[in-house]
């Protein structure tokens, strides 16, 4: 069976996160979308949180699985026996990102990245950019599964 990771931190996900998930989910037989914990960071929503929007919003793709890790995203890889990264980029700036991370999963595990471009509806989004525009009360409504901008608008007011 081939799989395919995708990992992120996914606070909140997007609906260009999901536009990956469901191409990547087309050419594998299993993808498992990972939140991966920074222990460093912390996000809007929790993992259990993120993890639960998650699920919601992939329920109709049968062959994607929500799981979360912390540490090095090859050793949940080789925990999982999947060989395959997937990452989605929207511009030449994620590119530099994330080659040098590709290259050191290789090196490290033989683990192979693979890049599939955003689709251009969705290359101005950024969990941080629909955030910030939502605190200041931007209309980010086609922007998220319905579920993750109703979840996004009870936190902004619980935060006030």
């Amino acid at each position: 069976m081939a799989g395919a990771l995708c990992p992120g931190s996914f606070d909140p996900v997007t609906n260009g996160h999901l536009d990956v998930f469901r191409r990547v989910a087309a050419q594998f037989d299993e993808v498992i979308v990972t939140v991966n914990v920074n222990p460093k960071k912390q996000g809007m929503f929790t993992v259990p949180e993120r993890i639960e929007l998650l699920r919601e919003a992939t329920a109709d793709l049968p062959n994607v699985r929500i799981a979360s890790w912390q540490g090095l995203t090859v050793d949940f890889a080789r925990e999982q026996g999947v060989t395959a990264i997937v990452k989605g980029l929207r511009d030449p700036g994620d590119f530099g990102y994330e080659l040098p991370m590709a290259l050191m999963n290789k090196k490290l595990a033989g683990v192979d990245t693979f890049f599939i471009a955003a689709d251009p509806a969705f290359t101005h989004l950024s969990s941080s950019l629909v955030k910030e525009v939502a605190r200041f009360g931007g209309d980010v409504t086609d922007m998220l599964p319905p579920a993750v901008h109703k979840a996004l608008l009870a936190r902004l007011a619980e935060q006030g």
